[in-house]
C-alpha cells in the first residue's frame, strides 16, 4: 500500500551542546551510565524526554526495584544500591513487603535523581526528545532533539543509549531484534490508591496468604523451580475472579491480578501492579495510546474490586497513575554477544564481565528468585551493537534470548549494565580507543572501585 508522503525542506540545526559522553534516556541503567562516566572522569550530558530522571522508577511508577533480594541474594552493590540508599537517607524509600529491600517512592525518588545528578556534574537536558542520530560513515558523534524550541543538535564523542527500545541503535542502522507483538510481555499501567484501612487490610492478608504459587491460576501459568512455591507473595485475585462473577469486571477481561506494593499508615498504597496488557507495541504510538486509555480503564474496574471485595478497602479511591506506561519488551540489539537461557538458568560467567546479577528471572511465564547465593555475570560485549561505532546500548534493549531478558530486563540488572557502560565509554575516550577495543582490565578496576562486584 503506498503512503502519502510529504517533503520537508532542507536546514540548518543549531548544536546547541558538545559533550564528552550523551546519555540518552534516563532509567536506572541510563541514570547508572551517566553518573558511573561523570564520576570516571569526562564530561557527561543526560537527555530526557520527560521533566524528571528515573525512568520507570518516577514516570511508570515501579518502586520495587529490588523486590527480589533475600538473605542469599548476591548483588553488584554499585550505582543500584547506592539508589536504594540514597532514596532511604532522603525519606523516599520504606521497607519492601516481601524481601530485604526498600521501596522507592517514585516522587521522592525525582529528587534522589536530581541530586545525584548535580552533585556528578552531570549535564542535564530534560524535555527534550530524541529524533535522529548524527552519524560520519558507521559512527555516531551526536543526535538530533526536538523541543518546544524546535530541533537542535547534540554532538559527543560517546553515546550510550538508554531509551529501553534501542531506539539510537535501531536508527542509526544497528541490527536489531524485535519481539513479535504477539510474543511482547505484556505492558502496565500502574497505579496508587489512598483510602486504605491498613490494619483491616493486613489483617485480611494474614488470614489469607497468598504464595507465588498462586500466581498460577487462571489464564496465567507461571514456572518455578520449586523453591518459590510457598514463599509469601503481595498477591491478589481473589478479588478480581469475585468482581467477574458478580458481573463488575467483564467476563472477557481476565487478565486483572497481580501485585500490591507498600500500604502506608496515611492509608495509601502505592505500587499496584493490576492491570497487564498483551498486545501493546511499545514502538507504536497508536498502539501506545490505545493501550494507555484501555490501561486507565481497567485499572478504575480494579480499584472498584478492590473496594466491593478487599478487606480494609471500602473507601479507596486512586491517588494517581504513572506518568506513561510501563513497557517491558520491544527492541533488543543483535550484540557483539547475546545472552542465553542457560547463561541466566546457569550462573553465566564471561572474562569481560562488568558486574553480577542473582539468579532472578521473571517474565515469559517464569519466575525463579535468588534465594540461594546462585548469579550470573553481565558481558561487555552484550552492550556493543553491531555496524555503528562509538556508541554502547545499556538497560532493557542489550543482547540477549528471551529469557536471558527476562532477567536483565529488571531494573537492577538494567543499573549494572549501565554503570559498565559509562565506564567504558568514559574510558574509551581517556585512552582513545573505539568502544570495541577498550582495556578491559581498565573497566573492571575501575568498576570495583566504583564499588562494583564482577566476579
Amino acid at each position: 500500500m503506498s503512503v502519502k508522503t510529504i517533503t520537508e525542506p532542507a536546514r540548518d540545526i543549531p548544536v546547541v551542546h558538545e559533550t564528552d559522553v550523551l546519555v540518552v534516556g534516563s532509567g536506572p541503567g541510563g541514570l547508572a551510565a551517566a553518573l558511573a562516566a561523570a564520576r570516571a572522569g569526562v564530561e557527561v550530558t543526560l537527555l530526557e524526554r520527560f521533566g524528571c530522571f528515573g525512568g520507570n522508577i518516577t514516570t511508570v511508577g515501579v518502586e520495587g526495584f529490588a523486590w527480589y533480594r533475600h538473605e542469599a541474594t548476591v548483588e553488584a552493590g554499585g550505582i543500584g544500591w547506592e539508589f536504594e540508599e540514597r532514596a532511604k537517607a532522603m525519606g523516599a524509600a520504606v521497607p519492601e513487603s516481601q524481601s530485604l529491600s526498600y521501596e522507592l517512592d517514585s516522587e521522592g525518588f525525582k529528587l534522589v535523581a536530581d541530586r545525584l545528578v548535580e552533585e556528578a556534574g552531570i549535564h542535564p537536558m530534560l524535555h527534550r526528545q530524541f529524533v535522529a542520530p548524527i552519524m560520519e560513515g558507521d559512527a555516531i558523534c551526536g543526535v538530533i532533539v526536538e523541543s518546544k524550541v524546535g530541533r537542535e543538535a547534540i554532538l559527543a564523542k560517546r553515546v550510550i543509549d538508554a531509551t529501553g527500545d534501542a531506539d539510537i541503535a535501531h536508527r542509526a542502522g544497528a541490527a536489531t531484534i524485535k519481539t513479535p507483538v504477539e510474543e511482547m510481555q505484556a505492558a502496565s499501567v500502574m497505579f496508587h490508591v489512598a483510602g486504605v484501612d491498613k490494619t483491616a487490610f493486613m489483617e485480611g492478608v494474614k488470614s489469607d496468604p497468598q504464595t507465588y504459587a498462586d500466581w498460577s491460576s487462571g489464564e496465567w501459568q507461571v514456572e518455578t523451580d520449586g523453591k518459590e512455591d510457598a514463599m509469601f507473595s503481595p498477591f491478589l485475585r481473589k478479588p478480581f475472579e469475585m468482581a467477574q462473577a458478580a458481573g463488575v469486571i467483564p467476563a472477557e477481561l481476565n487478565t486483572i491480578g497481580g501485585t500490591w506494593g507498600a500500604v502506608h499508615d496515611s492509608g495509601e498504597m502505592t505500587y499496584m501492579n493490576l492491570v497487564h496488557l498483551g498486545g501493546c507495541d511499545g514502538t507504536d504510538p497508536d498502539s501506545l495510546t490505545q493501550y494507555e486509555i484501555e490501561g486507565r480503564r481497567q485499572a478504575m474496574l480494579a480499584i472498584e474490586a478492590l473496594r466491593r471485595f478487599t478487606p480494609g478497602c471500602d473507601g479507596v479511591r486512586l491517588r494517581n497513575f504513572g506518568m506513561t506506561i510501563g513497557i517491558r519488551d520491544t527492541r533488543k540489539i543483535d550484540a557483539v554477544y547475546n545472552m542465553t537461557e542457560d547463561d541466566a538458568r546457569h550462573q553465566g560467567r564471561f572474562e569481560d564481565t562488568i558486574g553480577i546479577y542473582p539468579e532472578f528471572i521473571d517474565g515469559y511465564g517464569v519466575l525463579i528468585l535468588p534465594t540461594t547465593g546462585r548469579y550470573m555475570q553481565v558481558p561487555y560485549r552484550s552492550m556493543l551493537p553491531k555496524g555503528v561505532r562509538n556508541l554502547l546500548v545499556a538497560g532493557r534493549a542489550i543482547g540477549g534470548d528471551k529469557i536471558a531478558h527476562a532477567a536483565t530486563r529488571n531494573m537492577a540488572c538494567c543499573a549494572v549494565a549501565g554503570q559498565g557502560a559509562g565506564v567504558a565509554a568514559a574510558l574509551s575516550i581517556k585512552s582513545g580507543r573505539d568502544l570495541d577495543a577498550v582495556d578491559l582490565n581498565a573497566v573492571q578496576s575501575t568498576l570495583a572501585d566504583q564499588g562494583v562486584r564482577i566476579h
